[in-house]
């Protein structure tokens, strides 16, 4: 399939996150890079494409949408960090006017290393108290088989969480719940945004407000680990600008 951002429906605004429906929802991201990696992966372009909702997780997407007139017109950023603290607040306010119920409202987290797990549920405690925290870390390898695959969509099941969190950095997660999908018998919103499960447990820092604010974030990345993030940044965002001005605008 053709992957192209003038026909993708992404998400206007961080407003707009109040008017997402109930119920079981896929909540994707899209970035420069993860645009890239979908203009060469069909299985992640189609993960993208007919998930529920699209956010704009880059300046570049919002300002590529602007200048191709784009179908969608996404009127600013929303980070995976955004997502992540509107459903949780909104989960966690949930769980206070409901502190006498026999079921506690549960978020769960997939994904990352158990260590990384346990500083989630550590501060999540402190930070959502009235919400119960369940995780599962997945082993770690480039492809799952299938006992591996049906012991995440078991435990997930199992848990029957109110809010599920996917962490396996992008294109894995996006393509594993895509393809699943079907299998997992939930009725929640569930996000996709690897690097939220670090930054939440402090293990890796987020872009101070400044750089957030100005669309810097990337740059402040490649600054803080040069060696993870040259090939990602400077060529992927390169290769973006290409892939916008030569095969978008015309």
């Amino acid at each position: 399939m053709m992957f192209r951002l003038k026909d993708l429906d992404i998400l206007g605004s961080k407003a707009e996150l109040v008017s997402l429906p109930e119920g079981k929802l896929l909540i994707n991201t899209i970035n420069a890079h993860s645009y890239n990696t979908a203009r060469k992966d069909g299985l992640f372009a189609e993960a993208l494409t007919n998930g529920d909702v699209l956010i704009p997780d880059g300046v570049s997407i919002v300002k590529a949408c602007r200048w191709i007139k784009a179908k969608s017109l996404p009127k600013e950023r929303i980070a995976g960090w955004d997502l992540f603290e509107f459903e949780m607040n909104k989960l966690e306010e949930c769980g206070v006017k409901n502190v006498s119920r026999e079921r506690p409202l549960t978020v769960m987290f997939m994904g990352s290393s158990q260590k990384v797990l346990d500083l989630i549920v550590k501060r999540a405690a402190k930070v959502y108290p009235h919400l119960k925290v369940m995780t599962y870390s997945p082993p770690y390898k480039p492809e799952f088989s299938e006992e591996d695959n049906k012991a995440i969509i078991d435990a997930i099941n199992a848990a029957d969480p109110d809010l599920l969190w996917i962490g396996m950095t992008a294109p894995k997660q996006e393509k594993w719940t895509f393809s699943h999908w079907d299998e997992l018998n939930i009725h929640c919103h569930v996000g996709t945004i690897g690097a939220v499960f670090d930054f939440f447990a402090g293990t890796v820092e987020r872009a101070p407000v400044w750089w957030q604010r100005h669309g810097l974030e990337w740059l402040y990345r490649l600054l803080k680990e040069p060696k993870r993030m040259w090939r990602r940044y400077i060529i992927g965002n390169a290769l973006f600008l290409f892939n916008v001005i030569f095969r978008e605008r015309w």
